[in-house]
């Protein structure tokens, strides 16, 4: 009889403790005009880490996002697929859904007041006229998530920022970008693997 009833009693999924689940937020623009421009350095940081790991993204609900499985704790990688200025419909709609703690979002956005390369990550802070965050910072009604900042560098004419911001790379910086990638992936694993703090201490100097 108890075979009978372990036959047709459905297998329960996983519950994994909400602590141990982290939302990684990579912040760009869908299409292919958009794929290598200093906007779309959040899926560029993404996409990275999930080459190295081998995974591959999913169409879901809101965008695009892939699995990671690291010492217990478990990432997923989200691409919203809103366009930048609705970025925070998805974050909400995933941190509800995969009931994730406010603690546990990490943001990945550009940054046009650090040098080209530079990370700066931290637990709060103001939308800085980006976009992205504005959108985020309104659908979740705060600004205490963390923001990983990599920075784009303004040189730019006068007048020329939105040109600048959605142009690509240029060959001096994609020559030095997969160094920078490699190091951001790492933040990302350090975030969930070692906390905040000592992912700041390591990586905010760098």
């Amino acid at each position: 009889m108890n075979w009978l009833l372990q036959l047709f009693t459905p297998k329960s999924k996983e519950v994994i403790d909400p602590m141990k689940k982290y939302l990684i937020v990579g912040l760009g623009n869908i299409g292919a005009e958009y794929v290598n421009t200093r906007h779309n350095i959040g899926f560029k940081v993404v996409d990275f880490l999930a080459k190295q790991e081998s995974l591959s993204f999913e169409t879901v609900k809101l965008g695009a996002m892939a699995e990671y499985k690291l010492k217990g704790r478990t990432y997923f990688l989200l691409k919203p697929n809103t366009y930048m200025n609705l970025s925070g419909k998805a974050v909400k709609f995933w941190m509800d859904k995969e009931n994730i703690p406010l603690e546990n979002i990490f943001v990945i956005t550009d940054d046009l007041n650090l040098p080209f390369g530079a990370i700066r990550i931290k637990p709060k802070g103001s939308d800085g006229g980006h976009n992205g965050l504005k959108s985020i910072n309104q659908m979740l009604n705060t600004q205490n998530y963390t923001r990983f900042r990599f920075g784009i560098s303004d040189e730019f004419k006068k007048g020329k920022q939105v040109d600048y911001v959605l142009g690509e790379w240029d060959d001096d910086e994609k020559m030095k970008l997969p160094e920078r990638l490699e190091m951001a992936a790492n933040a990302v694993r350090s975030f969930g693997t070692a906390g905040l703090e000592n992912t700041m201490t390591t990586y905010n100097v760098k």
